[in-house]
C-alpha cells in the first residue's frame, strides 16, 4: 500500500505551482534588470575606445603631413603653415618625389554620431572656436554633444 500512495503523490508533483513560478519569473527579471546597465557600459565604453582610436589616427596621419612637410618633402601652399588642407588630402595623399604618399586609408567614421564627419580646426582658429577657418587642419574633434563615462565632453577629447 505505501508504494502506490508514493506513486500517486509523485503524479500530483509533476507541474510547477503559480508561486514557484512567480518566483522564478522574479529571479530572472531581476537579473536581466542588472545585466541591462551593464550592456550599455560595455558598449558605450567599446564606442569611446573606438573615438579615441580614430582621433589618434587622425592625429597622428596630421602629424606625419606636417613633418613631411616641414623636412621639404613637398611643396606646400602658403598660409597652410605645412598643414593638410583637409581630410581628404591625408587619404587622397601627396607626390614626395614621383611617389604618391598617403597618411590615412579613409577617413574614419566617428562612432558617436554614426558619419565620416568632424570638427576641424586651423592653427589660425582660437582655441575654443567652433567653426572651421578653412585655412589648413591643425586638429580633429567629434560633433558629438554627448557626455563621456569620466565626465567630459566628447568634443573636449
Amino acid at each position: 500500500m505505501s508504494w502506490l500512495k508514493l506513486r500517486v503523490a509523485k503524479a500530483n508533483q509533476r507541474g510547477l505551482t503559480l508561486v514557484e513560478l512567480i518566483v522564478a519569473i522574479t529571479i530572472i527579471s531581476i537579473l536581466m534588470g542588472a545585466a541591462v546597465p551593464i550592456a550599455r557600459n560595455v558598449i558605450k565604453r567599446e564606442k569611446e575606445r573606438d573615438l579615441r582610436r580614430a582621433l589618434w589616427e587622425m592625429r597622428d596621419a596630421i602629424d606625419r603631413y606636417k613633418d613631411a612637410a616641414d623636412r621639404g618633402a613637398f611643396q606646400i601652399k602658403v598660409g597652410t603653415e605645412g598643414y593638410p588642407p583637409d581630410l581628404e588630402t591625408l587619404v587622397e595623399g601627396v607626390d614626395v618625389q614621383g611617389k604618391k604618399v598617403r597618411f590615412l586609408r579613409r577617413i574614419p567614421m566617428d562612432p558617436m554620431t554614426g558619419k565620416a564627419e568632424w570638427n576641424l580646426r586651423s592653427m589660425q582658429d582660437d582655441p575654443h572656436s567652433t567653426s572651421w577657418g578653412g585655412q589648413n587642419v591643425f586638429d580633429v574633434t567629434t560633433k558629438s554633444e554627448g557626455t563621456a563615462m569620466d565626465g567630459t565632453k566628447y568634443k573636449e577629447w
